[in-house]
């Protein structure tokens, strides 16, 4: 033990892809501890998140950066146990959630110093449900869209964890919030979330109803992870200068698609992902989280949705529910 590590193992559990294919494909094994780098802290992972490009990543179809572990998982919450030389901001034992590149599904985690968070009086599992989501709320609604105070923005998908953290993030900043949901059990999830208009998609057209709500001008910005035909209908409800924010493509691309209405309206579409984004990209993200929406969390103003917890050892039955579809919030790994 030395004030930068705590006394450690040699190896840890983690859960690896035996081969590109289903939740069967998925077997905890054991391998080295990740070695420390300038900049980051060695966190004991005490819960993890599941997010659907851990699936993509499963079936072979979503690979992670050359430069990131292999391992799946994407966000984790737990407490540091080692830290680089040159990090100061950290001590041992900090209970910390943060945003990962890879290797989350495992009993120790890097983590960069500049894009953990700290927990406060968050809990591991509320930890582990944050930053997936808030991160590329936050990047892609406020920072890339803007989203202003008494403006109204369509959010689809409005029970899933993204499309939650956006409703309460857009209500919480002063905006008028529309969704789409797909069930009358995610129609109440959702105007308890603070929706101002939910609209049934099986029963509703979102464009009329949108146009209705607005009384005909359209809505500001439209946040969508569905894509394929919802990319026309987003032109079609969104207003002059409207601004389409692209977050997930669950349909695929859009075909034969119209684009006059976007050369009308004016409008902006524009969309990110987060795997990829620099450190300083990330960092920034980090900063404007814990200065603007950190009270928020830690007073209960706002707060994740979670679905269920699994233990690490049921990974492939977390993973099966993930892919049901049928779900409201988060679903969270947990170490221990």
């Amino acid at each position: 033990m030395t004030n930068n590590q705590l006394l450690l193992p040699t190896t840890m559990q983690f859960v690896d892809i035996i081969e590109p294919g289903g939740a069967d494909k998925l077997q905890l094994k054991v391998k080295a501890l990740p070695q420390l780098a300038p900049g980051y802290l060695l966190v004991k992972v005490e819960a993890i998140g599941v997010n659907r490009p851990d699936i993509f990543q499963r079936m072979g179809s979503y690979p992670p950066p050359a430069d990131a572990s292999p391992i799946m998982g994407l966000e984790i919450s737990g407490s540091v146990v080692a830290k680089a030389d040159d990090v100061t901001e950290w001590q041992l034992g900090d209970k910390l959630c943060g945003l990962v590149e890879g290797g989350g599904y495992a009993e120790y985690c890097l983590v960069h110093k500049n894009i953990a968070l700290p927990l406060g009086h968050l809990s591991f599992i509320q930890g582990a449900a944050i930053p997936e989501n808030f991160f590329t709320v936050w990047a892609n609604v406020f920072q890339i869209g803007k989203l202003k105070k008494n403006e109204t923005v369509l959010i689809h998908g409005g029970t899933s964890g993204i499309g939650s953290v956006a409703i309460m993030l857009a209500k919480a900043f002063g905006a008028t919030v529309i969704t789409t949901v797909g069930s009358e059990e995610k129609v109440k999830a959702a105007e308890l979330l603070g929706a101002d208009c939910v609209i049934n998609y099986h029963t509703d057209d979102f464009v009329q109803v949108s146009l209705d709500y607005t009384s005909s001008r359209g809505v500001d910005m439209v946040v969508d992870i569905i894509g394929g035909d919802y990319v026309a209908k987003n032109y079609l409800a969104a207003g002059k200068f409207g601004r389409i924010i692209q977050i997930g493509m669950m349909k695929g691309n859009p075909i034969n698609l119209n684009m006059m209405p976007l050369m009308v309206k004016r409008l902006i579409h524009t969309g990110s992902t987060m795997r990829s984004r620099t450190i300083e990209e990330k960092s920034q993200i980090s900063a404007e989280l814990k200065q603007q929406v950190w009270g928020m969390l830690q007073n209960s103003e706002i707060k994740p949705i979670i679905n269920k917890v699994y233990k690490l050892e049921q990974v492939a039955d977390a993973h099966r529910h993930m892919e049901s579809g049928d779900l409201i919030g988060k679903i969270v790994l947990l170490n221990n």
